[in-house]
């Protein structure tokens, strides 16, 4: 059941939660939502207090026209975790949910026990990648958001599942066409002008889980192990393009699992 947060800066949050124990919360991609982790959440829920939160912008929660940046992602999960009265949580970001991770762990890191991203990457946009996300940010302005989505979900699969998992493609197509278009404008935006924050991997003491897939056309592997070090367990998943969640759901979860077991 969605259940809804009214946070301190005025942003309306949507998320749903299952289990007991200590929280996870996860993030989901650009034009996401909750729905990205419907098939992960029963296995953590085993063990945890798992919430999947749907970012401003995006699902159900408030899409106000003002910027998006990284850093008011990260309040809004900060408040968030407030408003729930959460101790420290365990937060994984994918994609989108991955910078905005990095960003709540640069100011918010006494909030943290760990943090992870999946298919995400600690690097900024190269000048190429702005110019995308301006031209991205164009075509929904004047086209609304169907051609962008359409165009969009094929690439976030590994080729071959297009055709063998037309269920989770189609999954993926109807929560992209139902973002709000000034949502998906103000976050392509943020994610333009995001910095680069691989020195947050490099400096932190929490522990750090990096997921990539070998399949990624969106983030190559290369780019999500930014960094490696004593408190960083990274993990490459065969087959897997940029989801992970929804291309092997199994084997995602008994990876987040087993790093919480260490944590």
């Amino acid at each position: 059941m969605m259940k809804f947060a009214e946070l301190k800066n005025g942003q309306k949050i949507a998320y749903v939660e299952e289990g007991k124990g200590e929280a996870v919360i996860l993030l989901h991609g650009f034009c996401g939502s909750s729905g990205y982790w419907k098939k992960v959440m029963p296995q953590l829920a085993e063990s945890h207090h798992v919430i999947a939160v749907d970012l401003r912008g995006h699902g159900a929660s408030l899409a106000p026209d003002e910027p998006y940046t990284m850093e008011r992602f990260a309040e809004d999960i900060a408040l968030f975790i407030d408003e729930l009265g959460l101790p420290r949580v365990h937060l994984f970001g994918h994609s989108l949910g991955g910078y905005v991770t990095l960003a709540f762990a640069e100011k918010y890191a006494d909030k943290l026990e760990s943090f992870g991203l999946i298919h995400s990457t600690s690097y900024p946009d190269d000048e190429a990648a702005k110019e995308n996300r301006d031209k991205g940010a164009t075509s929904i302005r004047e086209n609304g958001i169907e051609p962008f989505i359409k165009a969009l979900v094929p690439k976030l699969f590994a080729k071959g599942h297009v055709a063998t998992l037309p269920e989770e493609v189609q999954m993926t197509k109807e929560i992209g066409l139902s973002t709000i278009p000034i949502g998906a404008i103000n976050t392509l935006r943020g994610m333009r002008d995001r910095a680069d924050r691989t020195h947050v991997l490099r400096e932190t003491s929490i522990p750090v889980l990096l997921v990539a897939g070998t399949e990624d056309q969106v983030i190559p592997a290369e780019k999500t192990f930014a960094v490696q070090g004593e408190k960083i367990k990274q993990v490459l998943l065969q087959n897997v393009g940029h989801m992970g969640m929804l291309e092997a759901p199994r084997e995602m979860a008994e990876e987040i699992r087993a790093f919480l077991r260490k944590s």
